[in-house]
This record gives structure tokens, C-alpha cells and sequence, in this order.
């Protein structure tokens, strides 16, 4: 038995990754222009981005047909004492996605590389010592979320954090309580690091509760690595591209996802800071198209 996708957008594909920047497309544009490119769900992105009282953002959504899956947030429980600070970043996020009757919270590690100037600020990977103790905060951070908010935590791997190729996301799975930690698929961050999309679905279908779809341009990858780019600056190249012109292939991801027979949003979300005004449209409406050709999605 197979059950569609439930596709959705995001601000990060109209170029958005801080709460405020000039160079970013202005939240109320980005509503109109999400809803005319033909999507009907968003998340929420970086938290102040788009309004942070809940009787104006459910408005501001309900006017243009919009439904919020869930919210976006960093974590940085890998360092020493870094629970309060977590905890008040993440609760906030929480809190505004709770009231906007989403029920997932996608939590993204922080990273050991600057993401805008690549400059190495950490070590780049956890020790054995340093994994348990990762583990058991973000347990305690899915539980407390799950018990106060009543949302469950879709964990995000990510290029330039400690969970980023394959081998790492597998030793965070194991680590972490499948009861409490799903994880947020990200096919471009996969892909770029290295790691195999169909087998994480194949070997780990149990622990897939949300899906970001994104393909990376590999010609740009390879560079990427082989020169020691940074994250940010690998985005400002083009790493991450408009489908279908990049890996991984859609449609066998959409369809092995399908196969799953889970209620999974897949939400559109193609990393482009900084971009021109006019970029992001056009790219989301083209998208959409390509996607409904790939597979099953609703």
C-alpha cells in the first residue's frame, strides 16, 4: 500500500535563512508569491521571519489558503552547558508552531563552519565520549517538546553540523530514542554529503517522519569538497539546484517515501541566499510542476 506526499514550500526557497535581512524576500511577499506559485503548506523558517503573534500569522495565512506543517529551528546541545539557550530558541519556535496547529518541529544542529564566512569555528566531528551525551540532551529536548508542546521533534541532518554524511546520521539513530527522534529526510544535505537517500529510506523507514526534497548540482559539490568551500558560500555557487536538473533523482525517492503508507509532508526546500527579487517564483512554480510529474504528492 502506498500513500502521496503531502508536498509543501518554504521560506528558504524564496532565499530566507535569518530572521531579518536586508537582502531577503520580505515575509509578505513571500506569502503572496508562495500561494500563487500553486502550494498550499508551508513551515514556518527562521523564527521572526514571518509574524510571531499567532492570531496574525494564522490571518495572514488563512487569507491566502496556507497551512503551517511545522516550525524550524537550530540546536546547539553538542556544546557545554547549552541547555537554557537551546531551550529558549527552540520552546519559542514551539510555542508558534503549536498555535498554528502544526504538529512537527524540525530541529537542525549548529554548525563547526561559519556559514558565512566558511572560517572553521569547532572541531568537525564528536567524540566518542561526546555522542551519548548529544544523545541523551536531545532525547530530554524531544521529550520536554513533546510533553509541553505537544510536538514531535524531526531531527535534520545537515552539511557542516556533526550529523551531515550518512555514517554520522546512522550513529545518530542509533544513539537517540526512536520513540522520541524521527528524522527530517533531507535529500540535498544527503546527497551533498555523500550519503545514499533510497538506502536511509530502505534501512531506516521507521524513523522517517518528514521529508525537505532539494537536489545538489554535483559538478558544484565536487568543487565544493575537493577545494574545502563552506556551506554558505557553496549555496551562493549554485550547489543546490532547481530540480530536475540535479541529484538525487525524484521519482524513486518520492516512491519509495510513498511506500512507507505514513501521513509524511514533503516540503520544497531549495537553499538560495542571497538571491534577486525575482528568482525565487518562477523556480517554485516550475518546481511544483516537475515534482507532480515525479511521483505521488497531493
Amino acid at each position: 500500500m502506498t500513500r502521496p506526499l503531502k508536498l509543501g514550500s518554504a521560506p528558504d526557497s524564496w532565499g530566507v535563512w535569518y530572521p531579518d535581512d536586508a537582502r531577503q524576500t520580505p515575509w509578505v511577499r513571500f506569502l503572496d508569491e508562495v500561494a500563487q506559485a500553486g502550494y498550499t503548506r508551508i513551515e514556518l523558517g527562521p523564527y521572526g521571519y514571518l509574524p510571531t503573534e499567532p492570531e496574525q500569522l494564522k490571518d495572514e495565512l488563512g487569507r491566502r489558503g496556507l497551512e503551517m506543517t511545522a516550525g524550524t529551528i537550530f540546536e546547539h546541545l553538542h556544546r557545554t552547558d547549552s541547555w537554557d539557550s537551546t531551550w529558549k530558541d527552540v520552546s519559542d519556535a514551539a510555542r508558534l508552531t503549536a498555535a498554528m496547529g502544526a504538529e512537527h518541529l524540525v530541529v537542525i544542529p549548529d554548525f563547526w563552519r561559519d556559514p558565512s564566512t566558511g572560517e572553521i569555528i569547532e572541531d568537525a566531528q564528536l567524540t566518542d565520549g561526546e555522542w551519548p551525551v548529544y544523545a541523551r540532551r536531545m532525547n530530554r529536548l524531544a521529550k520536554a517538546i513533546r510533553d509541553e508542546f505537544g510536538l514531535r521533534i524531526q531531527f535534520h541532518p545537515h552539511a557542516d553540523s556533526h550529523v551531515d554524511t550518512q555514517v554520522n546520521v546512522e550513529r545518530f539513530l542509533a544513539e537517540t530514542d526512536p520513540a522520541l527522534v524521527s528524522l527530517c529526510l533531507d535529500t540535498g544535505h544527503i546527497a551533498y554529503c555523500g550519503g545514499d537517500n533510497l538506502d536511509l529510506i530502505r534501512r531506516h523507514r521507521e524513523r522517517i517522519g518528514y521529508v525537505h526534497l532539494k537536489q545538489v548540482d554535483p559538478a558544484v559539490v565536487d568543487q565544493v569538497h575537493r577545494d574545502g568551500i563552506g556551506f554558505g558560500q557553496a549555496v551562493a555557487m549554485g550547489a543546490m539546484c532547481e530540480p530536475p536538473l540535479g541529484v538525487p533523482e525524484m521519482g524513486p525517492i518520492l516512491a519509495s517515501l510513498a511506500e512507507l503508507d505514513q501521513d509524511m509532508f514533503a516540503i520544497v526546500e531549495q537553499d538560495m541566499y542571497p538571491c534577486v527579487a525575482d528568482q525565487p517564483l518562477p523556480i517554485a512554480t516550475r518546481t511544483l510542476t516537475t515534482l507532480h510529474a515525479c511521483g505521488p504528492l497531493r
